[in-house]
């Protein structure tokens, strides 16, 4: 009895250690310290873009293949991409040498911190130094106060976060600096050294700061941009291998900013542009592909004549006007189609399938897309669909039935929430087709033509032997 004892003891020991040196060997390596780190917060949209300068040293005696970055719960939710790349060379030589970013999860997580590794090309050496540069974009971060505005007044937003950079790493000297879209700056928290000029609000220089420290702030400032956020928008992309390539995308569009109150005036809006309904807007920029043709720009009740079209060899560019200018917690849904010409956007890859190379993300500048489908409408025929996306998407199939359709045509479906301009990365979707498909709807038109002919002689045949 007492061996069995001795035994379970030495095997729940044994795990015990196993399960430490796991925790060891996932927790953040102290072997790192950012030397310096610099921080710029742009603060001039509704889309709060953060640029994190990090020089780290290895100060261990071990290489270091990842190196952490650290974002408070309330941040994550509304992260919608974080980009690294590690610097080579300086000055005129300096290049960027893209690094894999990838959601981590940590045992020793304080206040539910959240983690994101940079995987490194090289592993770190002890003794060296390696500059990186990180992008990270927040949505839906500007809190709009007071939350109702009449049509004459500025709109002003809240944005809270840390004067100290938080980091799993002890940081030697850090600065943060906030840009704002005007100077008009209701209130903001100070953690001296603090400083402002103009429209630039510096936090620092702050040194030697322990790993996960914190000190919260808060920027009470003026924004009137337009708060402009597609709740969903549905991208149809149908190929046709006669040579076109159709484009139909639904949007409803909404004002995210400080709701609007009172009564709206349109004769004070149009009189006095620069003050009534100043955070307001009334047209959006959508940038399409070049070689664009049959445009069109419609609603509920029915075709809107305010947009122009302005292409070019390289772009194509369609300013569009809603029936009425949009104030906060108003709401817009509206179709936009267009053409392109199919040899642009389909190609044959050296193992013979076909591809469709387009663009991802929302057209409209300067905006976010709560949730975007995209809808690759395949050829009837079309066998072993397959999409390459660079970043990660939710992926499924459809059945589309059109005119002639025997079989019903393959739909790729992919999704994504969060979506900001800078997803506007091209994607891939990759089929085989059997060109014999192409002889389908000429053949199926032949037989209903053939078909009424044969009719319509058999009725002349009876109704001539009737009158005899």
């Amino acid at each position: 009895m007492e061996a069995q004892l001795s035994v379970r003891a030495i095997l729940l020991l044994s795990l015990l250690s196993l399960l430490s040196l796991l925790a060891r060997s996932s927790s953040v390596s102290h072997d790192i310290q950012i030397v310096n780190a610099e921080r710029r917060i742009d603060l001039t949209s509704h889309i709060v873009k953060v640029f994190l300068t990090l020089k780290v040293e290895n100060i261990g005696s071990s290489p270091v293949s990842d190196i952490y970055l650290a974002f408070p719960p309330t941040q994550v939710d509304h992260l919608a991409l974080v980009k690294a790349a590690a610097t080579v060379g300086k000055r005129k030589k300096k290049s960027y040498l893209p690094l894999e970013v990838n959601p981590t999860e940590l045992p020793d997580a304080p206040n539910g911190t959240k983690y994101f590794s940079i995987s490194l090309v090289n592993p770190l050496s002890a003794g060296e130094t390696l500059t990186i540069e990180v992008l990270y974009i927040l949505t839906h971060s500007l809190e709009p106060f007071p939350v109702e505005i009449s049509q004459s007044e500025s709109q002003l937003v809240y944005y809270h976060d840390s004067a100290i950079i938080l980091s799993p790493y002890d940081i030697k000297k850090q600065t943060t600096f906030l840009k704002t879209p005007s100077t008009k700056l209701e209130s903001f928290t100070k953690v001296e050294p603090t400083n402002r000029a103009g429209t630039e609000l510096k936090y620092g220089p702050y040194e030697n700061q322990s790993p996960h420290s914190f000190s919260p702030i808060i920027v009470h400032f003026e924004n009137n941009n337009p708060f402009a956020v597609v709740e969903e928008l549905v991208r149809e992309v149908e190929i046709s291998h006669w040579g076109n390539l159709q484009i139909t995308e639904h949007y409803k569009l909404m004002h995210a900013g400080a709701r609007h109150k009172g009564v709206f005036s349109r004769v004070e809006y149009q009189s006095k542009p620069s003050f009534s309904g100043v955070s307001s807007f009334k047209n959006l920029l959508a940038r399409l592909p070049p070689g664009v043709h049959s445009a069109y720009y419609r609603d509920e009740i029915g075709n809107i004549s305010s947009s122009h079209l302005r292409t070019d060899p390289w772009k194509s560019e369609l300013e569009i006007e809603p029936r009425y200018p949009l104030f906060g917690g108003w709401k817009s849904t509206f179709i936009i189609g267009y053409g392109l010409p199919l040899q642009d956007f389909l190609f044959e890859s050296p193992d013979g399938r076909r591809y469709l190379n387009f663009s991802f993300g929302c057209p409209l500048v300067e905006t976010v897309a709560d949730k975007l489908t995209i809808k690759v409408v395949l050829p009837e025929g079309s066998k072993d669909p397959s999409a390459v996306v660079p970043f990660p998407v939710e992926q499924h199939l459809e059945t589309k039935y059109s005119y002639l359709d025997i079989v019903g045509r393959t739909v790729v479906v992919l999704e994504k929430r969060n979506v900001v301009p800078e997803h506007n990365s091209p994607f891939q979707v990759y089929y085989t087709f059997n060109q014999v498909f192409m002889l389908a709807e000429p053949l199926m038109l032949a037989s209903v033509f053939f078909f009424l002919f044969v009719t319509y002689v058999a009725y002349l045949h009876i109704d001539l032997s009737i009158r005899k």
